[in-house]
C-alpha cells in the first residue's frame, strides 16, 4: 500500500522550494501526494497563486481558505486557529500517513497544530534556524518541537535541532531545497522577461523584497519608505518589487509599494507574484538582492549575487561573505548598496563559499533525499519521542 504523504503549502515562496518534493513523491511508485493548499495561494490580495500550482500540473486534494481580512495581529492570530480548523478537517479526509510542512510561518503553525493532535507524524523542513527580528523564529522552533522528522539545510541547524531535544536519527541534514531547485529551473530568456515584467531589464537591475520585520519596534510602513528613498538615489537602475507576504503590517507595506511605483513605471515594477521561474531567471540578472527575504540569504549566494540585507529579520541566520548588512535608514541603505555594487565586494562575492550550497558544482540531490526517507522510515511509533538530553556546562557567572 502506497504511503499517503500530505505536503501542505501556503505562500509562493515556500511552493517554490516544495515543488520538486512533490514531484518527487507524486513519481515515487511508494508514495501518494496529497497536496493542501492554503493561506495566501487562496487569497486575490496575494495573486490567487493556487493557479500556478496547477499549471505546473499538480491535483489539489484539500483548499483551506484562512486568511481574514486585515493584516494586524489580532487578524493573524485568528486566521491561524481558522486554519488549524481547516487542517483539522482536510486531514480528518484524507488520513495522511506524514505531514509535511516547511518553514515557521502561522499558515504552517496551524497545519502541524492539526496534526500534531490528530496524531499525525510531521516532517519538518527548514528546522533549527534563527531569524531574531520576526515572530517566525518562535513558531519555527515550536514546529521542531510538534514534528517527527526533521529535514534541515545545513550542519549547524542539525546541531540546534538535537539540542532542542531531537533525537540524532531522526535529524537529516540534506541541504537547502531552494538551491536544488534553482540547479532544475531552465532560466527566462531577458527579453521574455522584461516582456512578461513589463520593464526593460538594463544594466544595473536591483531585485527587491522586503517583508515586515514582525518583532520590530520601528514602523513597518516609516521603513519601507525609507527603502524607497533610498533606490531613488539609484536613478540608473531598473527595479523589479515583489511584495511582503501576509504577515503583520504586509498589506500596508505592498500599498506603500505601489505608491511608490505608479510615479517611477519607466525604471520601477512591483509584483504580487512573478513565479519561481521568473524570479529565479530575473535573481540570475540582478545586480544586488536588496531586502529582508531569505532568499538574499540562500538563493542569492548561491548564484554568487550579492546581497543587501536590510534590519533586523534575518538575524541569526548563517551568511555568506557576500551579503552586505545594513539598518533601516535610507542613509544606511545607500552605503550598503554602494559597497554591494564595489569591485572589491565583487570579488568577495565570486570567491565567497555559499553557506547553504552553491547552484553549479553542487550535486546534492535534496527532494530526493527527503522522499528516500518518506518512503522508508518506519511508521510505526514515529509520532511518540523521546527528549534526547545533550551534554552541557553550567555557564560561569564569574
Amino acid at each position: 500500500m502506497k504511503r499517503r504523504i500530505a505536503i501542505v503549502t501556503g505562500t509562493r515562496a515556500e511552493y517554490g522550494l516544495l515543488r520538486f518534493l512533490m514531484e518527487r513523491v507524486r513519481d515515487d511508485a511508494r508514495l501518494e501526494l496529497q497536496l493542501v493548499a492554503t493561506g495566501m495561494h487562496l487569497s486575490p490580495d496575494f495573486g490567487n497563486t493556487v493557479t500556478e500550482i496547477e499549471g505546473d500540473g499538480f491535483v489539489v486534494a484539500e483548499r483551506v481558505d484562512m486568511l481574514l481580512a486585515g493584516d494586524d495581529p489580532m487578524t493573524i492570530a485568528k486566521s491561524t486557529g481558522k486554519g488549524t480548523t481547516g487542517c483539522a478537517d482536510a486531514f480528518g479526509r484524507l488520513r495522511p500517513d506524514v505531514v509535511v510542512l516547511l518553514g515557521d510561518r502561522f499558515e504552517i503553525l496551524a497545519a502541524a497544530s492539526a496534526a500534531l493532535l490528530m496524531r499525525i507524524p510531521i516532517a519538518h523542513l527548514h528546522g533549527g534556524e534563527i531569524s531574531e527580528g520576526a515572530i517566525d523564529d518562535s513558531m519555527r522552533h515550536a514546529i521542531t518541537k510538534m514534528s517527527a522528522l526533521h529535514f534541515v539545510a545545513a550542519a549547524p541547524y542539525r546541531k540546534r535541532v538535537i539540542q532542542l531535544g531531537e533525537a540524532p536519527e531522526r535529524v537529516f541534514d540534506v541541504g537547502a531545497p531552494a538551491v536544488d531547485a534553482i540547479r532544475r529551473i531552465a532560466p527566462v530568456a531577458r527579453d521574455e522577461l522584461s516582456r512578461d515584467l513589463g520593464l526593460p531589464l538594463r544594466a544595473p537591475m536591483f531585485l527587491v523584497t522586503y517583508h515586515p520585520a514582525t518583532l520590530s519596534d520601528t514602523d513597518a510602513v516609516a521603513s519601507v519608505n525609507a527603502l524607497c528613498r533610498a533606490l531613488d538615489r539609484f536613478p540608473d537602475a531598473r527595479v523589479v518589487v515583489t511584495k511582503p507576504n501576509a504577515d503583520a503590517s504586509g498589506r500596508a507595506i505592498a500599498a506603500a509599494l505601489d505608491t511608490w511605483a505608479a510615479t517611477r513605471a519607466d525604471r520601477v515594477t512591483v509584483h504580487t507574484s512573478v513565479g519561481q521561474r521568473r524570479y529565479v531567471s530575473a535573481l540570475r540578472l540582478a545586480h544586488v538582492v536588496i531586502g529582508n527575504s531569505s532568499s538574499g540569504l540562500i538563493e542569492a549566494p548561491a548564484l554568487r549575487v550579492p546581497t543587501v540585507n536590510v534590519g533586523p529579520r534575518q538575524d541569526g541566520r548563517l551568511k555568506a561573505a557576500s551579503i552586505v548588512d545594513c539598518g533601516e535608514s535610507e542613509d544606511e541603505i545607500v552605503r550598503a548598496i554602494e559597497k554591494a555594487r564595489s569591485p572589491a565586494h565583487a570579488e568577495v562575492t565570486r570567491t565567497m563559499t555559499p553557506p547553504y550550497g552553491a547552484a553549479t558544482g553542487d550535486s546534492r540531490d535534496v527532494a530526493g533525499a527527503i522522499a528516500e526517507v518518506l518512503a522508508t522510515v518506519p511508521l510505526e511509533g514515529l509520532s511518540r519521542k523521546k527528549f534526547h538530553d545533550v551534554d552541557w556546562k553550567e555557564p560561569s557567572r564569574g
